[in-house]
């Protein structure tokens, strides 16, 4: 039995069937010229033939003399890939709404925990001809940085490659041959004696943090309709948006790639918050997730930060409201950067921390939520991306809710497009669609509001 990471164990402890824990993607590809009807087959039947499987992928929780649940994980053998990886068509007229729907209704479905925690859905039956692959995967076994490059090395960037490949085959072995990777025993112990010198640097940079740089804290964000109790079902959403449209406002301000985003974020949460008169007086505050894996840190697991933001929505002037998000930005990243990574990791687990003891009944009403909404960036693909000759088009991510936190907003970058991936409780969040409409209307109050 492999020990667990206190991160992986709270993901699988506090998942329920209100609140399932796992990250996925709705990927979509547009076939080889001269693809036949058959081509959605021949891939699926393609990814069967993969039949070598990476530890990552044969992972499931196992109990500790039959009781002592979520401690470590059990190694499968024998991967029944006939369950994992599934062919679905669309019904006619086979529109971008029906696969929506479906993707709402397979990301809405608990992992079974007895196999290794993954699924991956080829889909076809879209009338413009695109072939759509959704996959998921347990938050214990991924977080959002982990699991694109695993969507990443399974792709190409040669069209006519013809070595056929998926993200459960195992990767060539990159770690250098003088360096060990340490067992998770050693990890475990690595982690916990930084973890045990947290007192005293994180006590004289809470106060930095406090009395300078104004860190910003959970519960000081408002009440909203985005923080009530969700239900099980979700509703997906999705659109692309030009990089280079993004780009302008960001060398126009002086900012970052990602204080745009937020912002543009901020601005459609304001417009959709206040088309159902319920735009809080205070400013919204986001959780927003932050890497701090490094290029020799082994693909899965958990290995994310977080900081939290204030979105300004209380102030009507799109440029303000930018340059208050970048100031946000800066000096709650400052914090986070001048500790150790497991240090780092602490202090963000006592962030995030709040948001998952929500899903225990009742407290999300009892309590004021730690944050209002999680927006994520997740670094993509630069140059275009090939499954089976088919080019990667789109690539959605699709995140979790939980109660309290009834909105996910999650993208990445493909190409030249950036894409977003918006998951809602069906029940809490009217007309999800709408906020699409909203962030194409912030670009636009962005763009102009730089001069552009």
């Amino acid at each position: 039995m492999e020990l667990m990471s206190p991160v992986d164990a709270l993901f699988l402890s506090a998942e329920s069937r209100e609140h399932p824990l796992h990250v996925g993607a709705l990927q979509l590809f547009e076939p080889p010229k001269g693809a036949g009807r058959a081509f959605a087959r021949d891939t699926h039947r393609a990814m069967l033939e993969c039949q070598e499987v990476a530890p990552l992928f044969r992972k499931r929780p196992s109990s500790f003399h039959g009781a002592l649940t979520n401690l470590g994980w059990s190694t499968d053998d024998d991967v029944d890939l006939s369950y994992h990886v599934r062919r679905s068509a669309l019904p006619a007229p086979g529109r971008v709404r029906d696969l929506l729907d479906l993707t709402s209704r397979l990301h809405a479905n608990l992992l079974d925990r007895h196999r290794p925690l993954w699924e991956t859905h080829v889909i076809e039956g879209l009338r413009d001809g695109r072939l759509a692959v959704y996959s998921k995967m347990h938050h214990a076994l991924v977080d959002g940085v982990s699991g694109l490059a695993l969507m990443r090395q399974s792709l190409h960037t040669d069209p006519d490659d013809t070595e056929f490949r998926t993200a459960w085959s195992p990767a060539p072995r990159r770690a250098p041959r003088d360096q060990e990777p340490r067992g998770r025993l050693q990890y475990v112990g690595a982690t916990m004696r930084s973890v045990a010198g947290l007192g005293p640097s994180t006590l004289r940079l809470a106060r930095a943090a406090l009395l300078e740089q104004q860190l910003t804290l959970p519960f000081g964000a408002p009440r909203s309709m985005l923080n009530v109790a969700v239900g099980g079902a979700r509703r997906c959403a999705a659109q692309s948006w030009e990089l280079d449209r993004v780009k302008e406002i960001k060398d126009a301000a002086g900012v970052s790639l990602n204080d745009v985003v937020l912002a543009m974020c901020a601005g459609a949460l304001r417009g959709y918050l206040d088309e159902y008169d319920a735009l809080p007086a205070a400013p919204l505050v986001a959780m927003v997730p932050v890497s701090l894996r490094n290029e020799r840190d082994a693909l899965g697991g958990n290995m994310v930060g977080a900081v939290l933001c204030n979105l300004a929505t209380h102030l009507e002037d799109p440029a303000e409201r930018l340059q208050a998000i970048h100031t946000s930005m800066r000096d709650n990243k400052k914090v986070l950067s001048q500790l150790p990574r497991a240090q780092a990791m602490a202090l963000s687990l006592l962030l995030m921390s709040p948001a998952a003891l929500n899903t225990l009944p009742g407290l999300a009403e009892a309590t004021p939520p730690p944050f209002n909404v999680c927006i994520s960036n997740v670094p993509g693909v630069r140059e275009p991306r090939y499954l089976n000759g088919a080019r990667l088009v789109g690539n959605y991510p699709m995140s979790l809710t939980l109660n309290g936190q009834a909105l996910n907003i999650t993208l990445t970058s493909t190409a030249d497009s950036l894409d977003f991936g918006l998951v809602g409780c069906r029940r809490s969040i009217p007309h999800l669609q709408r906020l699409l409409s909203h962030l194409e209307i912030s670009l636009k109050e962005l763009q102009r509001a730089v001069g552009l």
